[in-house]
Formats: structure tokens, C-alpha cells, sequence
């Protein structure tokens, strides 16, 4: 894998912005699909980066990219009205659950790439230096989307994983979460802030990396 930062950079960003694109795209047309058009009366069902970047998370994915060697972050949250959902209890689990969804399924998409591009049939009817470029490409593909698929799904608001918790432990108050982002935003940076948060998305995030891809 690339040892330069700005290559790490450069490589990872256009993986990552459509990785954070699909991911908030997933929750608005779900949601869409169950009865809530706000995402669609907001702009937020397009392919379109600007529509969905957040400038905190894209400078929290540089950061990311300089310590950790893989980046990530997180894009401006898709609107969605929960009253209007047809079966609101269910359905925001379904809505919640499409973002990382659309991360694993980019991921295993990814994988497949990365698999084809070295596999001899392809291998060896390509340059070297070429097959090495796609299978670097194709690698954070997978990396990125893994990371942000663990990342989403810890219980901390507003995280994905924290709407889940949620449901699974019977609060019925759909806007909690949302009254609570200011101190999870905190928990959150004070916890990314510690030696053992890379360590455990690393425990989590390197098994799947490595099944995925056929280098575990």
C-alpha cells in the first residue's frame, strides 16, 4: 500500500466521497421508499458530492488519512421524518440500517474488483505497475467502506449504531438521538482521541478487510 501520505490521499478520496454519498443516499431513498419524501423535497437524492459533504467530517477524514493510513469521516446527515415513515418503529431500523448497508455492499463490490484485478487471467495481460495502481485503488475501495461501515455502527449518537441501541432498548422517542448529537459529538472526538479506538476499529475492521479481499 502507498507509504506517502498525499498518495494515501489521493487514492482514498474519490473512494471516500462516494463511499459517504451512496451511504447518505441509502438512508434517503429507503426512507423514500417507506412513506418519507423529505430527503427528496430536500435535494439529498443525488449522486452529488456537494450535496452531501460536510466540511468537519471531510477534514476529520484527512486527519484520519495522516494517523491512521486509512481515512474517514462522515457526511451531512440525510433528513428524515419519522412520523411520515408508514411503520415508524420498523422502518426507521430499515432506514438507520441502509447507510452502513450501502457501505458493505460497496465494500464487497470493491472486493470483487480487487480480486478480478490480480487474479493471472487479468494480471497477466496488464503492465505491473498497472495492475499494482487498480489493486491499490480497488484496496482502499474495500478498506474505506469497511471503516466506515464499523465506524457508523458504534453506539454513539448521532451515529447509526446508536438509532439501533435505541430501538433495541425500547426508547420510542424517535428525536432523542438528534437532542443528544452535541454530547455524543464530544464523547465521540474525546474517544477517537484515545490509543485504543484505532486499536479496536483495527480488531474489527482488519478480519473483514482480509476475508474480503483473500489477504487475511
Amino acid at each position: 500500500m502507498p507509504d506517502s501520505v498525499l498518495t494515501r490521499l489521493i487514492v482514498s478520496l474519490p473512494v471516500f466521497l462516494l463511499a459517504i454519498v451512496l451511504h447518505e443516499l441509502g438512508h434517503g431513498y429507503v426512507a423514500y421508499r417507506l412513506g418519507d419524501d423529505t430527503a427528496k423535497r430536500a435535494g439529498r437524492l443525488t449522486l452529488s458530492p456537494i450535496a452531501h459533504l460536510d466540511p468537519v467530517g471531510a477534514v476529520f477524514f484527512v486527519v484520519s488519512s495522516i494517523y491512521m493510513g486509512v481515512g474517514f469521516g462522515w457526511a451531512k446527515p440525510v433528513p428524515v421524518a419519522v412520523e411520515r415513515l408508514r411503520r415508524p418503529g420498523r422502518d426507521e431500523v430499515l432506514v438507520t440500517l441502509a447507510g452502513p448497508g450501502a457501505n458493505m455492499l460497496q465494500a464487497v463490490v470493491w472486493a470483487g474488483l480487487f480480486r478480478l484485478v490480480v487474479s493471472p487471467m487479468v494480471a497477466g495481460s496488464l503492465s505491473r505497475s498497472l495492475v499494482e495502481a487498480l489493486a491499490v485503488f480497488c484496496f482502499y475501495g474495500v478498506a474505506v467502506n469497511v471503516l466506515l461501515l464499523v465506524f457508523n455502527l458504534l453506539p454513539i449518537p448521532p451515529l447509526d449504531g446508536s438509532h439501533v441501541a435505541a430501538r433495541l432498548l425500547g426508547v420510542r422517542d424517535p428525536y432523542l438521538i438528534g437532542r443528544l448529537a452535541p454530547i455524543g459529538f464530544l464523547v465521540l472526538f474525546l474517544v477517537m482521541m484515545t490509543p485504543a479506538f484505532g486499536a479496536l476499529l483495527r480488531t474489527v475492521m482488519d478480519p473483514l478487510v482480509g476475508g474480503l479481499t483473500g489477504l487475511g
